[in-house]
């Protein structure tokens, strides 16, 4: 009876649709949750356990088996406390990973703390812990006993000393970013002035001789320039030193939970905040600061802190290349198949290798544009344009213009079929329509088909662009690198650079999944930024669509 009204099917079916909702909204709650709480700052607990003393921020817990060879191993107030829990908790112990940072004192980040060793120690939770977020070495936590200025200790009590640090931190900063802009923008300049005159040296060289009359003359205007522009740099690295000087006058000295005293640069410290005097509001302004630096800044400590914009940058950059390359190739192919070429044995084997072509792995298209775009065309332009930097390479390494190419080449046959969808779908006799009032088949193409048809043709742009913002594996071999700050569009001339190695949002969730030194620290990160990633390519969709319903509703009234 059920089989009959196909009931069985109509459940397996609905059952299959609601399991896959369930998956693909249950990843996305995850991904959503762990990345949205990765940056709220958490209370500093500090446990005086039997054997050691541990202070930090608790990440998460677990429940495990202690291994029996283990247990015997400790003393015997520790193993007496292990086998009541284990036989309380049916052999399974609860731990707490605690994030104790202070790396170049303890020479790890993260260190677990069993329950049985809790309930024989003492907790608390001290009021004057300062958490410290640094440039390098990760974070620090410890009580502040001192302000120090020129060495010396100028304040000795943790109130003292915290008003200081906020009265002294600002301007420090301020110069440390002054130093930053001096060495990336103004020293890069120079530097980019001196190479520049090393290169039309070097061209003239190449073409008439170091004997000729103009070399002679360009080396005696390059030397010339080249005074000036040592100069010009050195008094720049003076000034940088007089502000880094200045910077380091100013520390504050912490005391560890194990009692050792460290001096810190104020300069060193990014942010810092007493963890557990915090409330609502000064934890949110705490959490929106950190959201903010991770949007807009670089990263640092590898990759694990600091900010992840050089790759939203490179995503989105390389993602716009991607379809300024991809759209046009892709429908004058569709036109041609469409409505030029007539069938026979040579259109049937095109559509058929551009449907094999959607199922080559994507490492291959990484390989091909290794090889062609890279070493083949890039050499090649390297070779004829830009001998003088030879044997640097220019344009015969990895690059965002290759990358995108090689994205281009992945996704082309997305393109390819639904434009030619959406070419079959305009009626006829719209065409016959057109020709009837003597127009070519050109015309009748530009000013009626392609008009109708562009909201699918962007509906394969839309797909081509989510495939290729998430592709991975090609961009590894064409230039995604794992650290690159220097963006491809800056202030020098011709502004945009695309022969530079770029960051990307997939290669940098790799990076932080797989290779990082720490990765505690870097698993929140992860969830981070692949909620930016998807974020990014939502808005990137988002765009294309609202642009397709405005085609649409121009191309109905055009129809009307």
């Amino acid at each position: 009876m059920l089989s009959a009204y196909a009931e069985p099917s109509l459940w397996l079916t609905g059952g299959a649709l609601v399991i896959a909702l369930t998956m693909m909204f249950g990843l996305l709650a995850l991904i959503l949750v762990e990345g949205t709480r990765t940056f709220w700052p958490l209370r500093v607990v500090r446990w005086e356990l039997p054997d050691r003393v541990v202070m930090g921020e608790i990440t998460r817990s677990e429940w495990f088996r202690p291994d029996p060879q283990s247990i015997q191993n400790m003393s015997p107030e520790l193993q007496k406390s292990f086998q009541e829990y284990t036989d309380k908790h049916k052999g399974w112990v609860l731990r707490y990973l605690v994030r104790t940072g202070n790396y170049e004192l303890t020479n790890e980040h993260f260190q677990w703390v069993s329950a049985p060793e809790i309930l024989l120690g003492k907790t608390t939770w001290p009021d004057w812990v300062i958490v410290l977020e640094r440039m390098a070495w990760g974070r620090f936590y410890g009580i502040p006993v001192a302000f120090v200025i020129d060495g010396q200790p100028q304040v000795t009590t943790p109130s003292e000393a915290w008003e200081n640090f906020l009265h002294w931190h600002p301007e420090v900063r301020r110069r440390f970013r002054v130093i930053r802009r001096l060495e990336t923008r103004v020293l890069g300049d120079i530097n980019h002035d001196l190479e520049s005159a090393r290169l039309r040296l070097r061209s003239v060289e190449l073409e008439e001789g170091k004997q000729s009359p103009r070399y002679r003359r360009l080396e005696a205007e390059v030397a010339q320039a080249e005074k000036k522009l040592n100069e010009r740099y050195e008094s720049v690295r003076q000034e940088i030193e007089r502000l880094r000087a200045e910077n380091a006058r100013y520390a504050i000295r912490l005391k560890t939970a194990d009692g050792q005293e460290k001096d810190i640069a104020l300069a060193d410290i990014v942010r810092a905040y007493p963890a557990n005097q915090l409330d609502l509001i000064a934890r949110c302004q705490v959490y929106l600061s950190r959201v903010w630096e991770f949007l807009t800044d670089e990263p640092r400590e590898a990759n694990t802190e600091g900010g992840i914009f050089p790759a939203i940058f490179g995503t989105a950059f390389l993602t716009l290349l991607m379809t300024i390359a991809v759209v046009p190739m892709g429908v004058l192919a569709a036109l041609y198949l469409r409505e030029y070429a007539k069938g026979g044995v040579i259109v049937s084997g095109l559509r058929i290798a551009i449907n094999n072509l959607a199922g080559v792995p994507s490492i291959v298209f990484g390989v091909f544009g290794l090889g062609f775009f890279c070493y083949l065309v890039g050499g090649s332009i390297d070779s004829i344009f830009f001998q003088a930097r030879l044997p640097n390479p220019t344009f015969g390494t990895g690059g965002i213009l290759w990358a995108s190419l090689t994205l281009a080449l992945l996704t082309l046959p997305v393109v390819i079929v639904a434009t030619e969808e959406a070419l079959a779908a305009v009626p006829r006799s719209v065409r016959e329509g057109s020709y009837a009032c003597g127009a070519t088949r050109w015309q009748t193409l530009r000013r009626v088909v392609i008009p109708q048809a562009f909201p699918g043709i962007l509906t394969g742009t839309i797909l081509a662009m989510a495939r290729g913002a998430g592709e991975v594996a090609p961009l590894m071999l064409t230039g995604a690198v794992k650290l690159a700050p220097e963006l491809p569009i800056d202030h020098r001339f011709p502004y945009i650079h695309l022969q530079r190695s770029f960051m990307h949002l997939g290669f940098h969730i790799y990076d932080l999944g797989f290779q990082s030194p720490n990765s505690e620290a870097a698993k929140p990160m992860v969830f981070s930024t692949t909620l930016v990633l998807i974020l990014l390519i939502l808005a990137l969709n988002l765009w294309a669509f609202a642009l397709r319903a405005r085609l649409r509703r121009a191309s109905r009234v055009l129809h009307l």
